[in-house]
């Protein structure tokens, strides 16, 4: 399975490339947005090397590393990230939207429309691992019709939706 344009209302969820790197390590430099993921953000190089691994892929047979930049298009800028690891008819979810976009629902929506594309390419179970203390992703977890399990992973809350 290979990353495809999706369109939303108001997003354009672009497969991902080593070009966005420039623009993405501006998105993404706000260190608040690692205090749930850890880590800090990347330099445009860094951030270029990861996106070259990320394009190439899993290496793993029928593992399939799907990411996306989401970009506004009524400002023409990135907003941040989505992605998927797709095992057979199961997706792990994430997203990751930078400071001065969050609260505009852009995560919601980038997250809904991931998973109807996921949903069209025969995926039937969608997951995602939210941190207990991260309100927001919870928010945007519902939103997009995923429920908290009692599971958890690395001390996350594993949350879930079963497509169909």
């Amino acid at each position: 399975m290979e990353a495809e344009t999706i369109r939303t209302r108001r997003l354009t969820l672009a497969p991902l490339a080593a070009q966005y790197a420039e623009e993405m390590a501006r998105v993404l430099g706000d260190p608040r947005l690692h205090d749930f993921i850890g880590g800090a953000p990347e330099s445009e190089q860094g951030l270029r090397a990861r996106y070259e691994r990320l394009v190439a892929g899993s290496g793993e047979s029928g593992v399939s590393w799907c990411n996306w930049v989401v970009r506004l298009r009524s400002a023409d800028c990135l907003t941040g990230t989505v992605q998927a690891t797709v095992v057979g008819a199961q997706a792990e979810i994430a997203w990751v939207i930078g400071t001065p976009w969050q609260g505009q629902g852009i995560a919601t929506e980038a997250a809904r429309g991931l998973i109807g594309w996921l949903a069209g390419q025969g995926v039937t179970t969608v997951i995602a691992h939210i941190h207990p203390g991260h309100p927001a992703s919870a928010a945007v977890a519902a939103s997009a019709g995923l429920t908290a399990t009692d599971e958890r992973h690395d001390g996350e809350m594993r949350w879930q939706l079963i497509v169909g």
